[in-house]
């Protein structure tokens, strides 16, 4: 008897402290806005929670979006259902802000574009009754919506911005956390998902890290090895290998770096920088060209002309790589160790590049002097 009384006890312990646990992690309101839904969940970021309800026969949705801890009203939020991919881009969105005379609306945006305002359009599915209320710090969008047939799983994604001086949505932050806003939602079970969130955070590292080595790191590597190791003589024609498969391994890495960049863009919401996609796309072009430029005239009369294309091509290259490597950084805002690894490589870079610098400088100093003495003792008239 006493071990069955032990058993219920550690029961009962058990469920109680569940139960505990889970109500205080949950941020679910239980305010008279949100008494009519029965179902809710809280998102991962930005404060922000949906209830909903869910007619399975005829598919219809009500849903209550909340974004708590807006202290500065002059904000706009939106949440979203993406029917084809994940992030922002192709998101059919229910948009609510402020307007000049104080008023909050409530609106409908299909986005086309990363460029987006978060204009007014019609969605791709029925929906009616959008409107939106500010109370308690907080901005809550109402709507209904129909989803198609035998559909319960859908992409969403949430987020939230300023409002700029003309009174327009502005682009949204790109902390981690508006990075992550997004995932997967079952309106009939209720779970969630972040696998979308969390497969973009591994191409951000993924494109970071290519791009780190391939452009920020083996293509100066090569420029050092083929200004300074070639000019000691024991290493012969050693340096043009070494600096050839050093280039050449910096292109293909840079490459698949490139590539999931060009992917990385296309998922991320909002993504607004022009600078860094165009010169991430002038460096391929130029490394492209450094490839095809391995193969040397062989005539001296073009080799001159070569060899200043050549060194003019690859140092415009990795200025360029360097520049789009920091502008990376600070568009995707990873730990502070990438920044600071990344600066250190740099430095011990540069010092070594200082350091040859002056050992080839004192290399050539004493060749030329010894090469000239050993002239004037051949021509002395004692060596007749």
């Amino acid at each position: 008897m006493t071990r069955i009384f032990f058993h219920k006890l550690l029961l009962f312990l058990m469920v109680f402290f569940s139960t505990a646990i889970f109500l205080c992690k949950s941020q679910c309101s239980s305010t008279s806005e949100f008494s009519n839904f029965a179902s809710c969940q809280d998102l991962d970021v930005l404060n922000s929670a949906l209830y909903w309800n869910y007619n399975i026969s005829s598919n219809k949705v009500e849903i209550a979006f909340r974004q708590s801890g807006i202290y500065n009203y002059s904000t706009w939020i939106a949440w979203a259902i993406n029917p084809t991919s994940i992030g922002m881009v192709g998101a059919q969105a229910f948009v609510a802000h402020p307007i000049s005379d104080g008023r909050l609306i409530a609106y409908t945006s299909s986005i086309t574009s990363r460029e987006t305002i978060l204009e007014k359009g019609k969605l791709s599915f029925p929906v009616y009754g959008v409107s939106a209320i500010y109370a308690n710090n907080s901005i809550i969008i109402f709507a209904t919506l129909m989803l198609n047939s035998r559909t319960t799983m859908v992409n969403h994604v949430w987020q939230r911005g300023p409002m700029s001086v003309d009174n327009v949505p502005s682009f949204h932050g790109y902390s981690k956390n508006n990075l992550r806003s997004y995932g997967t939602l079952n309106f009939l079970s209720g779970k969630t998902g972040t696998r979308g969130a969390e497969r973009f955070m591994v191409m951000k590292k993924i494109h970071g890290g290519l791009n780190i080595i391939g452009w920020g790191i083996m293509l100066p590597l090569g420029v050092v090895i083929a200004r300074y190791i070639k000019v000691f003589k024991t290493t012969d024609s050693a340096w043009f290998y070494i600096h050839v498969i050093c280039q050449s391994l910096g292109y293909i890495v840079g490459v698949m770096g490139w590539t999931t960049g060009l992917n990385l863009g296309v998922q991320l919401s909002g993504f607004n920088q022009k600078v860094h996609g165009c010169i991430g796309i002038s460096l391929f072009c130029l490394a492209t060209i450094q490839i095809g430029l391995f193969l040397r005239p062989k005539e001296l009369k073009f080799r001159k002309y070569w060899n200043i294309m050549h060194i003019c091509i690859g140092y415009g290259t990795i200025i360029l790589s360097i520049v789009n490597v920091f502008m990376g950084i600070n568009i995707l805002k990873p730990e502070k160790m990438w920044k600071e690894a990344y600066i250190i490589v740099l430095a011990l870079l540069g010092t070594v590049a200082v350091l040859l610098e002056i050992g080839t400088a004192c290399y050539l100093f004493f060749s030329r002097k010894t090469k000239n003495l050993e002239t004037t003792d051949g021509a002395s008239p004692f060596n007749s």
